[in-house]
């Protein structure tokens, strides 16, 4: 099961500094439904990780295009959108991750349904907008 939420670790090495959106490096792995992912989760796990093939490597994708903004009494983070291409495979969410500090876990998203590769063996995660509202990452 894949709850989604920022993780407990998270928050607390928010507060103790651990994590820079500036200059540390984040990625996203992707997870199929079998994988227990949530509040929980402290690193990366392989377990329950889509089968690397194509261009989706073990351990997912980094996360370019980083934009912190602040408003509404909100601090949020968004990233560029990704694809992968030549792949067949079935996600039902994913994990955001910072692979410049011990593969620490940021966030598990839940897509709500499985989403599959569509005909042309392409996945993407279009990313929502940079609002604080909406955005990817959002501290409130």
């Amino acid at each position: 099961m894949l709850t989604q939420t920022l993780t407990t670790s998270f928050k607390r090495e928010i507060l103790e500094g651990v994590h820079n959106f500036l200059t540390d490096t984040f990625k996203i792995a992707l997870y199929t439904s079998s994988a227990t992912l949530g509040p929980n989760t402290l690193v990366y796990t392989a377990l329950g990780e889509v089968t690397p093939q194509g261009t989706y490597a073990a351990g997912g994708q980094v996360l370019t295009g980083t934009i912190l903004s602040t408003g509404s009494g909100v601090a949020y983070v968004t990233f560029n959108n990704l694809t992968w291409t030549s792949v067949t495979f079935t996600a039902r969410g994913a994990l955001i991750y910072n692979s410049s500090k011990g593969n620490k876990s940021v966030a598990v998203y839940n897509f709500g349904t499985d989403q599959t590769a569509g005909a042309l063996d392409v996945f993407n995660i279009t990313m929502p907008p940079n609002t604080a509202n909406e955005a990817i990452i959002r501290i409130t």
